[in-house]
């Protein structure tokens, strides 16, 4: 299939309610806004290829390009490993001027040629970018002769940036999944309770902090695609008995095509908050023994929950007079737009404004379930007005990325890294005790009551 053809295809997901909702005209027109070249659009279709598919741990990642593309998109994200390190090596061709009027190809064959007989990895992802793309090189060709030559996978990703957004880029790197990865191993333990999780990238090892639940289950995670993954596990996925879903907007064609290939059924959640972390056990347990697993999962399931969210709520009971009452503006996109409002909800925290961005139409709708018909959704905020809202008060603390960290802090207000940059893991019960912990710190910081207060010479 051409990439104008995968791209119009993953464009037209009956899996998104969104896409549903449009006339046959608008649906063709995709989901995303041609890029600007030159213009900072948050991540090309390369970049969000690259994110996906960089946290197979033990594979071998190859940006064919000039070297400012491996540059900008190498270790951009905090995906932590429990073994192997060759994901954090950093490779490119590195095209000059002279390959792009002779071409790429050569290079690219000895860039593969030596990755196969330095490092023999399990596989070597190579991944097209604009210059060799405009200029015709064949990637998928020399791919296939590099496989045949050197017995390892070799697989193309043709994601070049100027084809779409970050986004379009996840959908990319999934469908390359699809055809060139998935269901090429068959495994030699299949059980009646493996799972797949489809678009956690084990940031900051967030994945490790629930895998403990699910191992005191007895549900095992056959592949995590991509957080922590190894590229055999990958290949195996197609034997899973169910598939979570975390995040919807990047990869939900490819639960929604893997259920179609190979029946298995998905729900969607978010490890995010006691109660969505609870409910992504019952829902696993209710889905794998539907599909065959021992029916007393379900009642261990619940057991574990009581246990858990007993435990949990103790630790948090001395932190609620810190948190109780304060003003959250929440500036993040996604699945956080809703699963972080869970969270902070619990503990009595009043969020005042929460952003939509990258949020999808079932996004907005779990919002208005936990805040309400009139949920204070908005798609951005313009600094300016962010930064009144902190300086006259209306908001105690700002949760967001890191761009937007300065506006706070010009405010003299606290705020808290919720994105993918950050330095602590948020998921599951434990991760949960950690995100409220470091609400307490920074709300309880005594520097920000001194920031505010006159400067001697005012007075």
């Amino acid at each position: 299939m051409s990439l104008k053809a995968k791209i119009a295809d993953v464009f037209q997901e009956p899996g998104c309610a969104t896409n549903r909702a449009k006339t046959e005209t608008v649906r063709k027109k995709g989901c995303s806004k041609p890029l600007t070249p030159g213009a900072a659009a948050g991540g090309c279709a390369f970049d969000g290829a690259k994110i996906a598919l960089q946290p197979i741990t033990d594979a071998a990642h190859l940006v064919h390009g000039p070297i400012g593309c491996e540059g900008n998109g190498w270790d951009n994200r905090h995906s932590a490993s429990s073994g192997p390190t060759l994901y954090r090596s950093g490779f490119t061709t590195d095209l000059s001027e002279l390959d792009i009027i002779h071409g790429g190809e050569k290079k690219l064959w000895k860039a593969i040629r030596e990755l196969a007989e330095r490092y023999r990895p399990p596989a070597i992802f190579v991944y097209q970018t604009c210059v060799p793309a405009m200029i015709g090189d064949d990637v998928v060709k020399v791919c296939k002769a590099a496989s045949d030559k050197f017995a390892l996978s070799v697989i193309p990703v043709d994601a070049p940036g100027f084809a779409g957004s970050k986004n379009l880029g996840n959908k990319l790197a999934g469908e390359t999944l699809l055809d060139y990865v998935i269901g090429t191993h068959e495994p030699d333990d299949v059980s009646a309770q493996d799972i797949n999780i489809i678009g956690d990238f084990n940031l900051v090892g967030e994945l490790w902090q629930v895998l403990p639940l699910f191992e005191r289950l007895g549900i095992r995670l056959r592949a995590s695609l991509t957080g922590d993954a190894r590229y055999l596990e990958v290949a195996s996925a197609h034997r899973a008995k169910a598939n979570l879903l975390v995040c919807s907007q990047a990869l939900i064609t490819l639960a929604r095509k893997m259920e179609e290939r190979y029946a298995i059924p998905f729900i969607e959640g978010s490890f995010y908050g006691i109660t969505d972390t609870s409910n992504v056990l019952r829902g696993l347990a209710g889905l794998l023994v539907r599909q065959g697993a021992q029916p007393d999962l379900l009642e261990r399931t619940e057991a574990l929950i009581a246990s858990e969210e007993a435990r949990i709520w103790r630790a948090l009971e001395c932190f609620r007079p810190i948190l109780s009452g304060k003003k959250v503006l929440l500036y993040t996109g996604g699945h956080k737009s809703w699963s972080i409002v869970s969270a902070l909800q619990e503990l009595g925290m009043t969020i005042i404004k929460t952003s939509v961005r990258k949020a999808t139409e079932g996004d907005k709708e779990r919002i208005k379930d936990l805040m309400g018909e009139e949920a204070p959704m908005v798609d951005a905020i313009p600094p300016r007005e962010m930064y009144r809202m902190l300086k006259e008060g209306e908001a105690d603390i700002m949760l967001s990325g890191g761009r937007t960290q300065f506006v706070a802090l010009k405010a003299k207000r606290p705020w808290l890294d919720i994105n993918q940059e950050r330095h602590h893991a948020y998921a599951g019960y434990d991760g949960t005790l950690r995100l409220v912990e470091r609400l307490a710190l920074a709300l309880s910081n005594p520097i920000w009551e001194q920031v505010r207060r006159p400067a001697p010479w005012e007075n």
